[in-house]
């Protein structure tokens, strides 16, 4: 009798095993019928919560509401930032990132990314009193950033000796710009130049033209699910082809907006 029992937990414990192994979380997704997408919440135009509405808006937000409507499912947004993204990605309280990160072979080695969707470079905000011209002259003197982001790597890369000071997130980097406990701040072009026309007192800070890197921001995806990054390639890709992913471009970065840019990409694999 015991030997009979023992035989079918054995079979009972393969048949679990088996079911987790042939699940995915494509397969989940579609189950319960809602995409959970983490992405930023001040980090305008990408991701911000909109004065009226009170809801996440913003590049990011449009290009995950596409991705849900094209697996056919309902979408939730989680608010995270730079240094909580790849955590709540890995821990399973997001299915996806879409929020302002830069694919790079490092990150790769922890989760997948999907085609690039957007493409930009990383700069330096400096303030015009520092007499700072160009990035070599950084060496030995403060400079902020945000915790966690390529940005603090690359600067330390390009400047041997720059002191980097990172914050959690993009305002209070600024801030500290500002209040001159730091005389440059550095990120993705983009969110400089939002958070340059934004400052109380953008005459006093001036965007360098020098370029550190190149920024090809992905989606993150875990490690392992396959299918699910599949499917939000083929999604991006069909973004592109039917022209709604310049529509959206135009809609954040259009010649009407507040941030202008040039489109000088096409949705595709990163050239890393």
């Amino acid at each position: 009798m015991t030997n009979v029992f023992t035989r079918l937990l054995c079979a009972l414990a393969l048949t679990v095993v088996s079911g987790v192994a042939s699940a995915n979380l494509l397969e989940e997704i579609k189950a319960r019928g809602t995409l959970v997408v983490g992405v930023k919440d001040a980090t305008p135009p990408f991701g911000y919560i909109d004065a009226g509405s009170r809801t996440i808006v913003g590049y990011d937000v449009d290009f995950a509401t596409a991705i849900a409507k094209g697996l056919g499912v309902e979408l939730r947004l989680i608010p995270v930032t730079t240094a909580t993204r790849v955590p709540e990605l890995a821990q399973g309280k997001i299915d996806l990132i879409v929020a302002t990160m830069t694919h790079t072979k490092q990150r790769a080695r922890q989760i997948d990314f999907s085609h690039t969707y957007f493409l930009t470079g990383q700069k330096l905000l400096v303030r015009k009193d520092a007499g700072v011209t160009s990035i070599d002259q950084l060496a030995r003197k403060r400079v902020s950033s945000v915790r966690g982001s390529t940005s603090e790597q690359n600067i330390r890369r390009a400047v041997p000796g720059v002191r980097v000071i990172s914050f959690n997130d993009y305002p209070n980097a600024l801030l500290a710009l500002a209040q001159s406990k730091v005389v440059a701040m550095t990120t993705d072009e983009i969110i400089l130049m939002d958070l340059h026309r934004r400052s109380p007192n953008p005459d006093d800070f001036v965007l360098l033209d020098q370029a550190i890197s190149s920024e090809p921001y992905g989606i993150g995806v875990r490690k392992g699910e396959t299918e699910l990054l599949n499917e939000v390639n083929r999604i991006l890709l069909d973004l592109e082809k039917s022209g709604e992913a310049e529509k959206i471009f135009k809609k954040w970065f259009g010649p009407n907006t507040d941030t202008p840019l040039k489109r000088n990409f096409k949705i595709g694999p990163a050239k890393l």
